[in-house]
């Protein structure tokens, strides 16, 4: 299977790499160039420029994107980094026959959502950030283009990924290297149709989040964030990070004007 991996470059996109060269053949887009030499094709561009989009899907089986601002920024921003990118992407598998999609969305589209033990995929969209705003956008494009071409995905609502969990909350929302890359590609080969989601965490002991959807496309956690509690220390800010599923992200701390500060 020859996958598109966009933000390829990046933090995600540079774990993947690392671990699905050996499974697939692989085509990397992102804007700036990776900082190793890429195990396959490598497009540099935008990916929300319909002429890239257009060359990087090309003869492609499954895209898997990954770019985007990695956090809050101000809306056109988030808007052009999210949505964009995404509706260059399905327009461009729509026009060269690609079937699939693996896309990686945030808690943060449900990140107003008061902690729930566990947090289906069945709730309202709350989003806590612009940032999560462009999320719940980007999931929307997947539906519709399910529904109207026939494109089969599977939003990932990541939680925190990172190499071992460092807070309170991630002891709950840890995605690990290693399972993020079973996630996707659990994600590229499910027998599936439609728009499917999922939370993107490991098998954490006091996991706040459903993993069934996971499971039941072939996504089997094989690590716990409870392994390493001893290790993280207590923190002043663990209790107002806990009441909500966007953990910081739903707090003050993240307000932002939609212009940027400069605007009236």
């Amino acid at each position: 299977m020859l996958v598109l991996i966009t933000g390829a470059a990046g933090h995600i996109g540079s774990v993947l790499t690392s671990r699905l060269a050996d499974d697939h053949e692989l085509r990397g887009l992102d804007i700036v160039e990776p900082e190793t030499g890429y195990p396959g094709d490598f497009v540099l561009g935008d990916c929300a420029d319909p002429r890239v989009t257009a060359r990087a899907v090309d003869g492609v089986d499954a895209v898997v994107h990954l770019a985007g601002v990695a956090t809050e920024s101000d809306l056109p921003r988030i808007l052009h980094s999210h949505v964009l990118t995404t509706a260059a992407l399905l327009d461009a598998m729509v026009s060269s026959g690609v079937r699939r999609m693996v896309y990686a969305s945030s808690n943060h589209a449900v990140g107003m959502t008061p902690r729930q033990d566990p947090l289906g995929v069945d709730i309202p969209t709350r989003p806590d950030t612009f940032y999560g705003v462009g999320k719940v956008a980007a999931e929307a494009l997947l539906s519709l283009y399910a529904d109207r071409y026939g494109i089969s995905s599977v939003a990932m609502r990541i939680g925190s990924f990172l190499a071992a969990p460092q807070t309170k909350r991630a002891l709950s929302t840890w995605l690990s290297y290693d399972d993020c890359a079973r996630m996707v590609r659990a994600a590229l080969t499910a027998d599936m149709e439609g728009f499917n989601l999922v939370y993107g965490i490991s098998a954490n002991t006091d996991a706040w989040w459903d993993l069934e959807p996971g499971r039941a496309l072939g996504y089997h956690p094989a690590d716990d964030a409870g392994l390493a509690a001893e290790s993280v220390p207590d923190r002043a800010e663990d209790a107002v990070e806990s009441e909500r599923v966007g953990g910081p992200f739903a707090t003050g701390q993240y307000d932002r004007r939609p212009f940027g500060d400069e605007h009236p």
